[in-house]
């Protein structure tokens, strides 16, 4: 697995008691044994964890400090041998200060001591009657018995074998301010952000603290791992959860039980070249070190060798579409908005007297008839002005022409039957071609029809052609070129095939009558067809579109995986095994994978004259914005990693 970049990171809570180093460190150090077994490389442990958060004027007895460093030692010692990264939390007296502290471990070594920066003296907190911030620091290194090690809050550990690899720590309340040292630390390189905190419960405080670590972990586009102390904190005043989040880039990957006395620990795989490739992507991310000069500290690579561990993170098969149903109808919702309004705008500009639309009783058509009826109501004009025209050919099923006559009628919008057969057998004679020869010829002559029609109309009734295809036809390229690929504002450009049925779905529960309703769930359940050549004999759909590709679900993982995080097809495989198990064998995932490659390249001509559209997501192929490549780029280098696969 590490060959994919993906770094195993821990978030732990051990059992504690207040003020028992010894305890606390044997607990500390089983943690440790524990997360060595699932092969954690990254563990991170709360906010003085040796000692207890909760010591109160304990902080300033010697014994007390004394202890904490000589448990340190043993749970440095304990990690010989491992290549596990360890962050701790105690506090460390210097020059009569006090300083709230995390030691950054590895193989037995205290590698750096980070202090806190933000000391909170409101509330409930008072830190400063104990603590010291970092700014009081007055040394750069510190002697710990027979070693010196580096210390401040200047601090970034890099890997040794990997320069871009590198991790960062702040401490509880460092996160809770405007500018986090978090922050600073991403813009200086950090892809992983260690958070060792004790943040105690309140009501609502959760919620906030899950918002704050993965708004975080979006800003900074990086990892964060923030591990809350245990419930075995002192409970004079306050209640403490043993609260531990792990995001990625906006993400929660893993999220802990809260208010337990048993120690816990979450773990998740964060996906290292996905932070990295967002980072490129988002060029006003490389707005330099604001101001700082980082001390770098170089750490031994922590990955483990064993490439077959399971992958401990949750890859849904449709990564465009919301798992959760509230999430997902707000999704519907929104895409419908950004559709409509953006239609708006163009009708609203131009003076259109009608928008022109190709109806056919598939469903990127239906959606861009439902987003064209929903402009022209919000523009105070009648359903009227939209001209849906159905032009029936070689491929024309009863199902598709009867839900595209019927939808057209229930939501009031002009008809219009246009056969196209006629004018195609007159095309091919008068190119040549032979009617029973169902070639791509025959195929693409019946789309340019259609398109010509609909140009046409347009041009007589002072319109505009609303186009239709979606997001995926355009990655694969399954329009014809200067036909359905043709358009005056394309409505549906921005959205993959996997979620076009859920926002026509979502449109049919929330806004459309019961008529509308049947009509569009009829729709729903059709197969996927251009219907282009001749129906079986009885009568039904014989070109369904996913048995030529293969299925719209997996090129859209596709898609997401290669444009979204920039994964190569062997990632983009071992992803799709892990999402999709046993629902589809690797041999046709790989060959589906060749497909899309293939197409993807091929395909781009297309893509380079695309009719203006909105996006609606984080991907889109609009050539003026998220897209840009040449038409003849080669495959070459991953069409070979696909061979090799």
């Amino acid at each position: 697995m590490h060959h994919y970049g993906f770094a195993r990171v821990a978030a732990a809570s051990p059992e504690l008691r207040v003020a028992d180093c010894e305890f606390n460190a044997a607990q500390i150090i089983e943690v440790i044994k524990q997360a060595d077994e699932k092969q954690v490389e990254y563990l991170v442990l709360p906010e003085l964890c040796i000692t207890g958060y909760t010591c109160a004027d304990l902080f300033l007895q010697p014994v007390l400090l004394d202890a904490a460093l000589k448990s340190l030692h043993s749970i440095a010692a304990a990690s010989t041998g491992l290549h596990m990264v360890v962050i701790a939390g105690l506090p460390i007296a210097i020059k009569g200060r006090l300083f709230n502290c995390a030691a950054v471990i590895q193989q037995g070594n205290i590698l750096g001591i980070v202090p806190k920066t933000c000391i909170p003296g409101y509330s409930e907190f008072y830190e400063p009657r104990w603590f010291a911030g970092s700014e009081e620091l007055e040394i750069t290194e510190l002697r710990l018995g027979e070693i010196t090690v580096p210390i401040g809050n200047d601090l970034i550990f890099a890997c040794e074998a990997n320069s871009n690899l590198s991790f960062g720590v702040e401490i509880c309340e460092d996160l809770w301010v405007p500018v986090p040292p978090s922050s600073l630390l991403a813009q200086a390189g950090a892809v992983l952000l260690f958070n060792p905190s004790a943040s105690n419960e309140l009501v609502g405080k959760a919620d906030y603290r899950r918002q704050l670590v993965s708004s975080q972990s979006a800003s900074c586009v990086a990892g964060y791992v923030y591990a809350g102390c245990n419930a075995g904190e002192s409970t004079t005043d306050v209640v403490f959860g043993g609260h531990s989040l792990i995001a990625e880039n906006g993400l929660t990957l893993a999220e802990s039980e809260r208010f337990t006395h048993e120690t816990r620990i979450i773990i998740a795989d964060i996906d290292i070249p996905k932070i990295q490739y967002s980072r490129a992507v988002m060029g006003t991310f490389r707005a330099g070190k604001g101001g700082r000069n980082y001390r770098e500290v170089l750490y031994a690579e922590p990955a483990l060798l064993n490439s077959e561990r399971k992958l401990v993170r949750t890859v849904g098969v449709n990564p465009f579409v919301p798992g959760n149903p509230l999430q997902r109808d707000e999704r519907c919702r929104e895409i419908l908005s950004i559709q409509t309004s953006g239609l708006m705008k163009r009708i609203r500009h131009i003076g259109t007297k009608q928008a022109v639309i190709g109806i056919s009783g598939g469903l990127d058509s239906t959606l861009a008839l439902l987003v064209a009826v929903r402009a022209m109501e919000l523009l105070g004009r009648p359903a009227s002005d939209v001209l849906a025209v159905t032009m029936p050919g070689f491929g024309t099923t009863n199902r598709t022409y009867d839900n595209a006559v019927g939808l057209i009628k229930a939501l009031g919008a002009s008809l219009k039957v246009a056969d196209i057969k006629a004018a195609c057998l007159q095309h091919f004679e008068d190119i040549g071609h032979d009617k029973d020869v169902h070639d791509l010829t025959y195929e693409n002559v019946q789309a340019r029809e259609r398109t010509q029609i609909l140009m046409d109309l347009a041009n007589k009734n002072g319109g505009i052609v609303i186009g239709t295809g979606d997001l995926s036809e355009l990655a694969l390229g399954w329009c014809t070129y200067n036909g359905d690929h043709m358009s005056m504002y394309s409505v549906n450009s921005g959205i993959p095939k996997t979620l076009i049925q859920y926002v026509v779905a979502w449109y049919a529960d929330h806004e459309a009558d019961e008529t509308v309703n049947k009509l569009l769930y009829s729709v729903i359940e059709t197969g996927i067809s251009p219907e282009l050549l001749p129906p079986s004999k009885t009568g039904e759909i014989v070109q369904l579109t996913e048995n030529i590709l293969g299925p719209y679900v997996v090129h859209d993982f596709f898609l997401y995986y290669m444009l979204r995080t920039g994964a190569s097809p062997g990632k983009i495989l071992y992803l799709a095994q892990h999402a999709f198990g046993d629902g589809y064998t690797r041999e046709q995932l790989v060959g589906w994978l060749k497909v899309f490659i293939t197409r993807f390249f091929t395909q781009q001509f297309k893509r380079s004259c695309l009719p203006d559209g909105p996006k609606v997501g984080t991907v889109s192929l609009s050539p003026r914005g998220d897209w840009r490549m040449p038409s003849d780029a080669s495959a070459a280098l991953w069409l070979r990693e696909v061979e090799e696969l």
